[in-house]
């Protein structure tokens, strides 16, 4: 396989190859694929995780169980604010 990085990217890939943690251009282009690889799957995780939370929300929805308000919302948001903050 051959692939066109360009040049900014061929010279980062040959910098990392200089320092010597790399063996070669194509251990540098896979562990770069790894990490895309752990991105995507974690990505995918979290998407179902949240599809599966708006299906029980709705669920929850459609059986009367929630509250209509803005200090309901205010709270979510809140909640939402600190796990960010938290996460970071």
């Amino acid at each position: 396989m051959n692939v066109n990085l360009g040049p900014v990217l061929d010279q980062f890939v040959a910098d990392l190859v200089d320092t010597g943690y790399y063996q070669s251009q194509s251990e540098v282009l896979r562990e770069g694929l790894r990490l895309l690889k752990e991105r995507e799957d974690l990505k995918r995780m979290r998407l179902s995780d949240l599809r599966q939370a708006i299906a029980a929300g709705a669920r929850q929805a459609d059986r009367g169980e929630f509250v209509d308000g803005p200090k309901t919302l205010a709270s979510i948001r809140r909640r939402g604010t600190g796990r960010q903050s938290s996460t970071r």
